[in-house]
């Protein structure tokens, strides 16, 4: 084995979307931009997203369960001489201690609220979290039942390169329960020798649009939309993304 530090499964995180080419971080940047007051980022994560805000000058702050990315958020945000202001919390059980013009959670993070009590107590969480007229925009993924029987239960291999040596990562997706549309995705990242020197696993809630459309409704939120991707085009059958925007209500 290589004789750099062990790779943590933050610095993996970055490893893996390092060259990944998603349309997500432009559009979440550009809601910031014309939003009128601070941001939220929920599940800000290592910074692939929250970065990109604090480069274009946006007042933003972040929240993350995990402590690990969240220092190496820090870290590469001092390496340019940012001041991130970001804090270690629980979506589910969010408590804001000023106004939002804006909150957002990109890429699939609104399905680690796995149960409906959890994603009912973040959407209303959020919308306290929001001043009057502030916007919650969100995407998740819509289930494509093709891949779901094509690759699930089966291990999907790609590499990653470190001080100069190639990574194997595997990930395998399953349904943990069926009913309620729960899934697992395992990873394991493997040496160049073939030695699995990390291994992590998280359980996520498949969210179809009838769902989540149920659920805004029951929100506090006074209106909600969906389009089929970062384009804003009307979501349609081949949509592989559901962008949510919701709105808390204005003044009067």
């Amino acid at each position: 084995m290589p004789d750099d530090p062990a790779i943590t499964e933050a610095e993996l995180y970055d490893l893996r979307h390092r060259d990944a080419e998603r349309e997500d971080v432009e559009f979440y940047v550009d809601r910031a931009r014309e939003a009128d007051g601070p941001v939220l980022e929920l599940a800000c994560g290592t910074g692939r997203v929250h970065l990109p805000l604090l480069r274009a000058g946006v007042d933003a702050d972040g929240v993350d369960l995990s402590a690990e990315r969240l220092d190496r958020l820090r870290g590469k945000a001092r390496a340019e001489d940012l001041d991130p202001a970001v804090r270690e919390a629980d979506m589910t059980a969010l408590e804001a201690d000023r106004a939002y013009d804006l909150a957002i959670c990109p890429y699939n993070s609104l399905q680690f609220a796995r149960t409906l009590p959890d994603l009912r107590a973040t959407l209303s969480n959020v919308h306290d979290a929001l001043g009057p007229g502030g916007r919650f925009v969100f995407d998740v993924f819509v289930p494509d039942f093709d891949v779901i029987c094509e690759t699930y239960g089966e291990w999907e291999e790609t590499t990653v390169e470190r001080a100069g040596e190639t990574y194997t990562v595997r990930s395998r997706t399953t349904v943990t329960d069926p009913v309620e549309q729960l899934f697992r995705v395992e990873r394991e990242l493997l040496t160049p020798e073939g030695d699995v020197v990390l291994a992590d696993a998280s359980e996520l809630a498949m969210l179809p649009k009838r769902l989540v459309e149920a659920v805004v409704d029951a929100s506090p939120f006074a209106a909600g939309s969906v389009a089929g991707g970062f384009d804003g085009d009307a979501i349609a059958e081949d949509a592989a993304t559901q962008v949510w925007t919701l709105e808390r209500a204005g003044d009067g």
